[in-house]
């Protein structure tokens, strides 16, 4: 292309067309697969996940698939940071044809939150540096710290969950305690739930005791008398494959949960491994599971009916083994 400012006009006003059509029907695509399509706000994720130590760190050149969010700009924006609203117009413009002229832009201004950027300044030019096929930026980076993990593919669900994380780990004080932990929920309220269960934890281990036991020392007793033997035993067996999109911590609570059901039902404990055996046998939706619940459920019902004597008798359920045994 020659350098005429016809052609550059002319180009200039055929990319941001094209970058409001793109930026239409991505929004369409992202309903219907419902993946998220708003830039996150910087402050929201600054208020929920309690971000702190902001420090300077300097020029970097920045992945620019890593920049999710906007200090001030987020509706301006869609998640691939093409432009959404009219307004944008002529800045956009503006950025393109600064390009087309090989003029050179001063860096981007960025946030740093875990593994994601915020743009603090200069959105326009990284959304035409995107349009345009650019992997990174150069940019000023201020870092900020979260407790955390922070990744470009955190929505709005997510960011409800890892605020409570958030809050978790500072009740709790877990990630100081045990820094490899990592306990991650599909849906809100687990953590909420692990709280409960470690108040409870604490209240019999001051009765098993017969002293006050501390938060901190309650806190690991439950990660590792209670949380991690339930979690091995899930890796062991692979019960995760047995419910897709969950995670350990949400078969952590149910598998409690059926663990007092068990212990209700026979008047023992049966342990984190049967437990989680039991668990998955009548729980997971998996085909093959459920095909062999339907050959049992069958056998049980002709069993009674083959005329033996004593046959109702071996048609009662028996406990799980105890753990040990």
């Amino acid at each position: 292309m020659t350098d005429t400012t016809p052609q550059i006009e002319a180009q200039v006003a055929t990319d941001y067309v094209l970058a409001r059509w793109k930026a239409f029907f991505h929004d369409v695509a992202a309903i219907i697969a419902g993946r998220p399509r708003d830039l996150l706000s910087f402050e929201e994720v600054r208020h929920r996940l309690h971000v702190h130590d902001q420090h300077y760190i300097g020029y970097q050149t920045v992945p620019i698939q890593q920049i999710v969010g906007s200090v001030d700009r987020y509706r301006d924006f869609d998640r691939s940071f093409l432009p959404t609203q009219g307004h944008t117009e002529d800045k956009w413009k503006g950025i393109d044809r600064a390009r087309l002229r090989y003029v050179e832009l001063p860096p981007v201004q960025l946030y740093q939150v875990g593994d994601v950027y915020f743009v603090r300044d200069g959105h326009h030019r990284v959304s035409v540096a995107r349009e345009k096929g650019a992997s990174f930026i150069d940019a000023e980076v201020i870092a900020c710290q979260a407790r955390v993990p922070v990744t470009p593919d955190l929505t709005a669900r997510d960011l409800e969950i890892a605020g409570e994380y958030t809050d978790f780990l500072e009740r709790t004080g877990l990630d100081r305690l045990r820094p490899d932990q990592q306990i991650a929920f599909s849906e809100p309220g687990g953590y909420a739930a692990l709280w409960e269960h470690i108040l409870v934890h604490r209240y019999y281990l001051g009765l098993e005791n017969q002293r006050e036991v501390s938060l901190e020392e309650a806190v690991m007793s439950w990660y590792d008398t209670l949380y991690q033997p339930i979690v091995q035993a899930i890796r062991e067996r692979d019960v995760l494959a047995d419910f897709p999109g969950r995670t350990e911590a949400d078969l952590y609570l149910w598998i409690m949960d059926h663990r007092h059901y068990l212990r209700e039902r026979y008047g023992q404990d049966v342990g984190a491994a049967a437990a989680s055996d039991d668990f998955a046998e009548q729980f997971s939706p998996r085909l093959t599971r459920k095909l062999a619940r339907s050959v049992k459920r069958a056998m049980q019902t002709l069993i009674p009916t083959a005329g033996q004597a004593g046959a109702s008798d071996e048609a009662q359920p028996q406990p799980p083994p105890v753990a040990g045994e």
